[in-house]
């Protein structure tokens, strides 16, 4: 396995840095835009923003690799990080914000492309699995220690931002130096939303849903942790607790899907999302251990569903198909993360914190629902016929990288 992972190592250290700082940005931005009392409506922005630039970044960016190259696009967008990062502790304004949050998403598309890309070409059918799982363990474990930065500094000062741009920064570092050969330049590939929603109406709706949730999640559980009276430590844990729930209990609820109709394993999902919700507006916990249960609880489902979408899809899919919808299906997750702030955080703005789980609640009711709608109106495949569910973490496949290999998140590597 060494032999097999040395020649990506200065990758996947790349990779480790760039989400540290994004864990640490992630977590640090609504906290000190709470702080300097803006209202989670307002914080909404920024995720809106957010979410609509990084999705233009999966369209715009391809053209920019197909110019330059992979390495020096990957460059110019951890430099924009960077200097995101910083702007982002000298203007303290929330319409600039919103800009700066822009840019990061923007950039973080592009350099999410140029990793899995590069990823993909470095592998082959018998370790691709192996490979994009420790990736995947690589960037959540990034992600982690970029929250647990957040307790040694000061959210009110800028050094916290100053670390976040120092640690982008060194990001460009180990693929800089690297002497692994670049990744094939792109392909184009269309998208027909129309009829992605005649072949698997379930699959284009619950991605929908499934990026409202996200978004919502994404820029305003930080934000509910602080007005529930947690500390920047307990904040953090009650994120990391909802991410390593959806880490342990993704691939189980994948597998199952596989053998009955997947439809079903949504609706479960949508009830279970909706109890654990109705549950955190009744109950109101305060005590921290009481609420990192229940948010890893939370994150079995938080994560988990936007991969059976992909694989649903899939299941009705010609092989031809498959970067289309895997295409197709980003991109409406991506106008679902741009919607989530904007409801959570006008809720909160009438309800207290009660109003972000409002709106996980309302949004699992609609998944699980018109999944079971969906149920009614078109008869399962049965599961010979199907691909295997691939293990996805919560953020998705760019379309970029599966115009690179259709095989990634939509077949089985054998």
């Amino acid at each position: 396995m060494f032999r097999q992972l040395l020649p990506i190592t200065a990758l996947l250290t790349s990779t480790f840095l760039m989400l540290t700082a994004g864990g640490l940005a992630g977590i640090l931005l609504p906290l000190r835009a709470g702080m300097e009392g803006w209202s989670p409506t307002t914080v909404g922005w920024l995720g809106t923003g957010y979410a609509l630039a990084f999705t233009g970044g999966c369209i715009v960016v391809p053209r920019l690799v197909r110019r330059v190259g992979h390495v020096r696009v990957f460059a110019v967008l951890l430099t924009l990080l960077s200097m995101s990062m910083l702007m982002h502790g000298l203007i303290i304004d929330p319409w600039a914000w919103t800009l700066f949050r822009a840019l990061a998403g923007f950039s973080l598309a592009g350099s999410y492309m140029v990793i899995e890309s590069w990823l993909n070409e470095r592998v082959t059918n018998a370790t691709r699995g192996m490979v994009f799982s420790i990736y995947m363990i690589v960037s959540m474990i990034g992600l982690l220690v970029g929250q647990y930065i957040l307790p040694f500094g000061n959210p009110a000062t800028q050094a916290l931002f100053m670390i976040g741009a120092l640690i982008y920064a060194a990001a460009l570092i180990p693929t800089g130096l690297s002497n692994a050969q670049s990744p094939r330049p792109l392909t184009q590939v269309s998208l027909d939303l129309r009829g992605l929603y005649r072949k698997s109406p379930a699959a284009m709706i619950g991605s929908l849903i499934a990026g409202i949730i996200a978004g919502a999640w994404n820029f305003l559980s930080a934000i509910y942790g602080r007005e529930i009276g947690l500390s920047t430590f307990d904040i953090a844990t009650m994120i990391a607790s909802a991410m390593i729930g959806g880490a342990i209990f993704q691939y189980p609820i994948g597998r199952i899907s596989d053998f009955v109709d997947r439809r079903y394993v949504m609706v479960v999902a949508g009830i279970f999302g909706v109890i654990l919700s109705v549950t955190m507006i009744i109950v109101q916990p305060v005590t921290p251990w009481v609420i990192y249960s229940l948010m890893f609880a939370f994150g079995t489902v938080l994560f988990p569903i936007y991969s059976l979408n992909v694989a649903h899809a899939n299941d009705f899919a010609e092989p031809s198909e498959f970067v289309k919808v895997s295409s197709g299906l980003l991109i409406v997750y991506g106008i679902g993360s741009m919607i989530g702030p904007q409801i959570a955080g006008r809720l909160m703005d009438v309800s207290g914190p009660a109003g972000f789980f409002m709106t996980m609640a309302g949004c699992y009711a609609a998944y699980g629902a018109h999944a079971f709608w969906r149920s009614l109106r078109r008869a399962r495949q049965v599961p010979s016929e199907r691909p295997d569910f691939v293990y996805q973490h919560d953020r998705p496949q760019t379309p970029e990288t599966l115009q690179l290999n259709p095989a990634i998140g939509t077949a089985k590597d054998d």
